[in-house]
């Protein structure tokens, strides 16, 4: 999908052709598409290409001799799969011209979506810089949403493993331990894309944007270390889980053990007297009521020596 947007001093207008000053969006782009926009601004057909790739990495590349700037970062996105939802990072490309800005991603994602829909307000498709500044903003800022999600999820389960311990429970948390690995992993590569944002001299910047640089790498870093903690709790929590699962079989085979002994004992007495063989009270009118009450005491017996072991 193409979508051109340029701010206007009464608000922001999608137009039909690019122009000075616009911004140029790119989501689940068409080769129609990504033809179009290479031929109408000039830009390097690789740069525009880069984030269509779902396993390229987060940097930063200039060329000198277009003077066009990649930025390339992670964002998060969502998916439901079944009953749960799963969060993985999908790349984002931006792409700084003198002309234009244009940013390429591989679907459409919320925080495109929350600039084009006029809920981030204050920002101008003509000051690219700022503008680069408040999409890296608001997608730390998404990451931290998630988060809070996912731990929310966690919560949920938890409540859910405290009165059955099933598979569908585990698989869920391993589902969200994942999708920690992605976005701890995604907010690494980003924070080395801020952390080199500060010292390249190639995009132009403003001294009234510094403080909003300072707060995307703060909002970052926050990030980060929520995203640490979520993870070093959801990975005791399994390793919690996985233990009291495996002390809970141990209880259930320990009395299944004592229970086969307890009934073995009689089945000895009773195999012992069934042979073809003399045995004591064989001709007696009360033998069979001997030997059952015989069998019965050895059971109640070793049910008791089993019930001081504490092996029920």
């Amino acid at each position: 999908m193409l979508q051109i947007i340029k701010t206007f001093p009464d608000g922001q207008r999608p137009l039909e052709r690019i122009e000075e000053g616009c911004w140029v969006n790119l989501s689940c782009p068409t080769p129609e598409e990504l033809a179009r926009v290479e031929q109408e601004t000039g830009v390097l057909g690789e740069y525009l290409r880069a984030a269509l790739d779902e396993e390229e990495r987060s940097r930063i590349e200039w060329d000198e001799h277009t003077g066009q700037a990649l930025i390339l970062v992670d964002i998060p996105r969502v998916e439901k799969e079944g009953d749960s939802f799963v969060y993985t990072t999908l790349p984002f490309a931006l792409i700084h011209m003198d002309e234009y800005l244009i940013t390429v991603s591989l679907a459409e994602s919320p925080l495109v979506r929350s600039f084009q829909e006029g809920v981030v307000r204050g920002f101008y498709t003509n000051k690219k810089t700022r503008f680069t500044y408040q999409l890296l903003y608001h997608n730390a800022s998404r990451y931290l949403h998630y988060l809070r999600q996912i731990d929310k999820s966690s919560n949920r389960v938890h409540e859910k493993m405290q009165k059955s311990y099933r598979n569908k429970e585990l698989l869920q948390l391993m589902a969200l331990e994942k999708s920690l690995v992605y976005f701890s992993t995604s907010l690494k590569s980003n924070e080395m894309v801020l952390e080199r944002l500060i010292k390249v001299n190639f995009i132009q910047k403003y001294p009234e944007d510094q403080d909003l640089l300072e707060d995307v790498i703060v909002e970052n870093k926050q990030a980060m270390e929520m995203c640490s903690i979520y993870r070093d709790i959801l990975s005791g929590m399994m390793d919690a889980y996985a233990s009291i699962i495996s002390n809970n079989l141990n209880i259930v085979m320990k009395f299944l053990a004592a229970v086969t002994i307890v009934i073995s004992l009689p089945t000895l007495v009773t195999s012992a007297w069934g042979m073809n063989v003399r045995m004591p009270w064989g001709e007696h009118p009360w033998g069979f009521a001997i030997v059952s009450g015989l069998s019965v005491a050895i059971a109640i017996a070793a049910g008791l020596i089993m019930w001081r072991k504490k092996m029920f």
